[in-house]
């Protein structure tokens, strides 16, 4: 066991070092320049139909899902423990420099975003009982006819099945176990029947029960969260200018938390900053286009647009709400965040909650985070159901999704009590593995994506 997590943590080095940051920050530059940067442009639309659709009562759907609500389900993925998790492991090693790569990968990323959600909503098709159906499966089979399109979609659907419908779903329950069980100290077991429970309910109930579900938890689960850590930058808003100030120094200057003022190399702020950024908005790695596929539109270009808007609030929303509380509630007159002196035993959850307690008191700001984030990691497992599912019905048609559903529930109960490296390190791999055949479809749909951008978006009026 021990040599094969050494195995797999050595194929997740290379790729995520190697492949996936220059793979992915490459699809963003390209087709920023192919839409002459659309996350500029058409950024004001994308805001407008944002909020001129946000409803918490968007009503079942013929088929499909209304447009807020198809974002809202992409939001729901987007905005996990990634967040929490993620901006503080990138602080811890990368220092808060790392912050601003995030930034920059979300940026180019939100064109990518543009580029998969039009590309879905193309390729989009109905099911026998009238469900959407609609992913990199079908724009890849669309760009590649014939047994290498096959082969590439079914490895994108293997991989996505194991990366979010089993293996992640049972990584973000580990989250919620634990975090419930040191914050209030319920017993992880109790945790997971009742996760199962509430899960069971909403898979079973089809993209209905689920678009009704998340149209209401992500509007909710975003404000608590920001409305708690904007309390929290009042409360230190003497900090803040030099907290946002450190962002910037230590993007371009070695500095972290752990091992010292000056531990780690710049590298480290790049890399850690790029790579989290990257799975935390998932610009490019093929998840959220099946939600954007069910969204009822005119066309592509509209839903486009308030795809980016999923990776703005994620990003440059959450996540750096979230760094500036660690950064501000850590931050001394020197310049160094707590002294360089964090403990070792303070972790990625735990420096949030290390940092909402300085502002709330250790009780209340640990109790806040684990809320937070079994609100995040929750509607994360409902987005991650969904599109497993999708790709279980290319795979094995709809009477495969029952069987899916009592597999994915086993994997979060296992979740709840349980934790391995093993299944963080298989989660990590598969999910960067998918990415693969996601990319090469959407290099090779770029004139598809060029086509909708000029025919729905050059002609309207632009920023």
């Amino acid at each position: 066991m021990e040599a094969l997590t050494k195995f797999v943590v050595t194929i997740n080095s290379y790729l995520s070092d190697y492949v996936l940051l220059f793979l992915l920050l490459g699809l963003g530059l390209w087709f920023s320049f192919k839409t002459g940067f659309v996350q500029i442009r058409f950024f004001k639309e994308g805001m407008k139909r944002f909020f001129g659709g946000l409803s918490l009562r968007g009503g079942a759907q013929k088929s499909g899902m209304t447009s807020f609500q198809a974002l809202a389900a992409a939001i729901a993925a987007q905005v996990g423990t990634g967040n929490i998790v993620g901006a503080s492991g990138a602080i811890l090693t990368g220092g808060p420099g790392a912050i601003f790569w995030m930034w920059i990968i979300a940026f180019f990323g939100m064109a990518t975003i543009y580029a998969e959600a039009v590309l879905a909503q193309k390729t989009r098709r109905k099911s026998e009982s009238g469900e959407i159906l609609g992913g990199p499966v079908y724009y890849i089979t669309t760009a590649f006819k014939g047994g290498f399109g096959k082969f590439l979609a079914g490895f994108f659907a293997i991989a996505i099945i194991l990366a979010l419908g089993f293996f992640g779903c049972m990584v973000q329950a580990n989250s919620i176990g634990s975090t419930f069980q040191s914050a209030f100290g319920v017993p992880s077991w109790i945790v997971g029947i009742v996760l199962v429970l509430i899960c069971g309910f909403i898979f079973l109930g089809g993209t209905k029960r689920l678009a009704a579900v998340v149209e209401k938890l992500v509007p909710i689960m975003a404000a608590v969260f920001l409305l708690g850590g904007l309390i929290v930058l009042i409360m230190n808003i003497s900090k803040l200018p030099a907290g946002i100030g450190l962002i910037f120094k230590y993007a371009f200057t070695p500095q972290a938390i752990i091992g010292g003022a000056f531990g780690a190399a710049i590298k480290a702020a790049i890399t850690q900053g790029a790579k989290r950024g990257l799975f935390s908005n998932e610009a490019g790695m093929g998840s959220t286009p099946h939600a954007h596929a069910q969204a009822n539109v005119d066309n592509p270009h509209q839903q486009g647009t308030v795809a980016m808007i999923g990776v703005f609030i994620d990003t440059f929303v959450v996540l750096t709400l979230n760094a500036l509380v660690i950064i501000t509630t850590l931050y001394t007159p020197g310049g160094i965040l707590a002294d360089g002196n964090i403990p070792e035993t303070i972790g990625k959850t735990n420096l949030a909650q290390t940092a909402f307690g300085t502002a709330f008191g250790t009780g209340f700001g640990s109790a806040f985070v684990a809320i937070c984030l079994f609100c995040f990691a929750f509607s994360t497992i409902l987005g991650w159901n969904m599109f497993g599912k999708i790709n279980m019905i290319y795979l094995f048609g709809e009477k495969s999704t029952i069987i899916y559903t009592a597999i994915a529930l086993v994997f979060i109960f296992l979740g709840t009590v349980a934790s391995s490296d093993l299944v963080w390190e298989l989660s990590d791999m598969f999910n960067q593995l998918m990415v693969l055949p996601n990319a090469v479809a959407l290099f090779a749909m770029t004139g598809a994506v060029g086509l909708i951008f000029h025919t729905y978006g050059k002609k309207k009026k632009t920023l």
